[in-house]
């Protein structure tokens, strides 16, 4: 079965309000912003990446779902699978372990099964978050509503490419890509004004796209304004085909918000002094979700592949990602 219908079959299931009918980053129980992600090994984290860095890195993907809501962490149940080497396990939970003391995160439980020899690690957290007085879904946005961008886009991307070409390869983009960081200030800050919120982990292309069908509406999404690092520039530039890879690479962890098109939050919102906030689109009434421009307002064609789309299912209480 494809994702879209795993997704709709488990649809019929899951007809409970807090799930908000499989739409959306989080479930919304009772006060508590509900997420679960899985990582596996070869789709989500190379067999070579310190195991620290992939404990930090589960961690730190379910903590940005909860950042997009405007959640303040609270708890975390782990799901850890042991295929018999010891050290790894180890350095593992030192970056759980990292991960949670910097983020205030309680673990209080999960479950602990072996793998066969030779299976890839699939690892697992459920987190839970405290609820804000506003938690904006990613469906509640507008024709009108001006999009907004908290954060850098392809840096992890960059990184990865850089370690596919060399394993022993260091610095500020593998960085990035080993150790993402949760804008948690940020989408507190926000939460409240947004009319739709979500993180960008799978591509800002493909991510766009989901909040623009949630919301009924059609995206345009100007590339030029498209939030780049410096170090990403330094390695692969600014033009356009860069811009490219930036919008579709996926793994950033950076927030995409809609607001109303009088309110400025850059103005409007005491934000921490990262992460820089953009504006980089409109919405609109339309059928088509997604348009690109480029190159000073010239339309620029969609790419073949909008994002970084799974070949397996992790399942989500909100089916973020496949």
């Amino acid at each position: 079965m494809r994702e879209a219908e795993v997704i709709e079959r488990l649809r019929r299931i899951a007809t409970h309000p807090a799930a908000r009918g499989l739409a959306d980053d989080a479930a919304l129980l009772d006060g508590l912003v509900i997420t679960h992600d899985s990582i596996a090994e070869g789709v989500h984290f190379l067999p070579e990446d310190p195991p620290a860095s992939v404990g930090w890195k589960l961690v730190a993907v379910n903590l940005s779902d909860l950042a997009a809501k405007g959640a303040e962490p609270a708890a975390a149940l782990l799901s850890l699978t042991l295929a018999g080497d010891g050290a790894w396990d180890s350095g593992f939970i030192d970056g759980i372990d990292a991960a949670c003391e910097s983020y205030g995160l309680a673990l209080i439980g999960g479950d602990t099964i072996a793998l066969t020899p030779g299976a890839p690690r699939v690892l697992g957290l459920t987190a839970i978050g405290r609820a804000g007085a506003n938690t904006p879904a990613r469906g509640g946005a507008r024709p009108g509503d001006k999009l907004w961008l908290a954060g850098t886009l392809g840096d992890s991307a960059a990184g990865l490419a850089i370690l596919l070409e060399d394993p022993k390869a260091t610095g500020v983009l593998v960085d990035i890509y080993r150790r993402p960081v949760p804008l948690l200030e940020a989408g507190q800050a926000l939460a409240p004004y947004a009319t739709a919120m979500m993180d960008v982990s799978d591509g800002l292309l493909l991510d766009t796209m989901r909040l623009a069908v949630a919301s009924g509406c059609s995206a345009t999404i100007d590339l030029d304004r498209v939030p780049l690092s410096r170090a990403f520039i330094a390695e692969r530039g600014a033009g356009l085909p860069a811009r490219m890879f930036a919008a579709t690479g996926g793994d950033d962890y950076a927030l995409l918000a809609a607001f109303p098109p009088e309110f400025d939050p850059a103005l409007s919102v005491s934000l921490p002094s990262k992460p820089n906030l953009v504006c980089i689109g409109t919405l609109a009434a339309g059928d088509a979700p997604l348009y690109l421009v480029g190159g000073g307002g010239r339309p620029v064609p969609l790419p073949e592949h909008l994002g970084h789309e799974h070949r397996g299912i992790a399942f989500a209480p909100m089916a973020d990602r496949p």
